[in-house]
């Protein structure tokens, strides 16, 4: 019985090795992977605990405002800005043009030479007129010479005092052709166009076909910008000459420039129903441009002060960090912030002026927490 179980025995097969040899490489496998995973979570948690970057609301520094005029508008209306001096230029006579001197955004003098024509042929003309001149003034005093020996006639004399009185008519003529060859600019400006090119035909008038340019180029007199709206013909009873008004640019909504109505146009337009007005702007600034969309608010009929000048920069109140008297927000430069020292002028509850510690453009934290440290690296909303 022994020896049976014996031989049950011997035919078992043992899969302890197999197993064994055929788990290891899974086993393996799924070790490196653990590994591999709990690797990157250290390294992740190592890294971000310290280095991890905090969002924040940050806010550009404007330049403090320059009205503060509060009166009531009893009307709003909407525009342009236009330039009530503006020309394209262009030359008296047709020519081929030879050179060009302007370029968009040059400012340019009165008188100033804007291109030159070619004046070849019209050179030619007036070199062979003074020619002809010298040769009349010659045969002039010739026949006066001979008239006082009684040898020439009187009408021989007129004669030759006619045709020097023509030639001289004849050269003076020539001279101011070469002078209309150089177009000049009629009053002082920028250019906000250039039109011709060398080369090209240019001509007081249109020829057609497009291929005859009619100006040099387009200037503008930018102290005569001002402001052109559309009232409704239903509220121009509010509107009479000298009112003061706001007017507030398109690209500067929250700049007030202060302003008066010049005229009332005295047409309506049928189909729109409206009535032009025309309306200075007291201030002179660069930022003013031809074409810009505007908005008018009419005030009631008061004298309105010009703006009170600012200095330093607006920026929501909620930057400020109160540490007892001293003031002091975080600016945000090259992804670190820096805690600065801020004096402030004004103080309002949205809004305050900064009078000195920062600059116009600087990126300041609006809503600043205990969290934040200085030189610490943030990233913006």
């Amino acid at each position: 019985m022994t020896d049976k179980k014996d031989l049950l025995n011997d035919l078992k097969i043992d899969r302890s090795d197999n197993n064994n040899s055929e788990k290891s490489p899974l086993l393996k496998i799924i070790t490196l992977i653990v590994a591999s995973v709990f690797i990157l979570a250290v390294t992740k948690f190592i890294f971000l605990s310290e280095d991890e970057l905090l969002e924040v609301s940050a806010y550009k520094a404007k330049p403090a405002g320059q009205s503060n005029n509060s009166s009531a508008s009893v009307l709003d209306a909407s525009g342009y800005v236009t330039a009530r001096m503006q020309a394209t230029v262009s030359s008296k006579i047709t020519g081929k043009v030879l050179e060009v001197f302007i370029e968009e955004g040059m400012f340019v003098e009165k008188g100033q030479i804007l291109a030159q024509l070619d004046d070849s042929s019209v050179q030619a003309e007036l070199n062979f007129a003074k020619t002809q001149l010298k040769e009349a003034q010659r045969v002039f005093n010739r026949t006066s010479e001979l008239r006082k020996d009684n040898l020439a006639s009187q009408a021989s004399l007129d004669a030759a005092e006619s045709q020097v009185d023509g030639l001289k008519a004849r050269l003076d003529i020539s001279k101011q052709i070469v002078a209309d060859m150089q177009i000049r600019a009629p009053f002082s400006g920028v250019v906000i166009n250039k039109a011709a090119q060398p080369g090209e035909m240019i001509s007081p008038v249109s020829a057609g076909g497009g291929f005859t340019r009619t100006g040099i180029g387009t200037i503008v007199d930018m102290s005569s910008l001002e402001v052109e709206v559309d009232v409704n013909e239903s509220y121009i009873n509010r509107v009479q000459p000298g009112q003061p008004a706001i007017t507030n640019l398109n690209a500067y909504p929250n700049w007030d420039i202060s302003s008066e109505v010049i005229a009332i146009i005295p047409t309506a337009d049928r189909n729109k129903a409206t009535v032009k007005v025309r309306i200075g702007l007291l201030e002179k600034d660069a930022r003013v441009l031809p074409d810009m969309g505007a908005k008018v608010s009419f005030l009631k009929d008061q004298i309105i002060e010009a703006p009170e000048k600012l200095e330093g920069v607006m920026i929501p109140s909620s930057s400020l960090i109160k540490e007892g008297n001293l003031s002091y927000v975080f600016v945000i430069k090259n992804g670190l912030i820096t805690k600065t020292k801020v004096t402030v002028g004004s103080l309002s509850s949205n809004f305050s002026r900064i009078s000195n510690g920062i600059e116009v453009g600087d990126n300041v934290v609006t809503d600043p927490n205990n969290e934040l440290q200085n030189g610490q690296e943030v990233l913006i909303k």
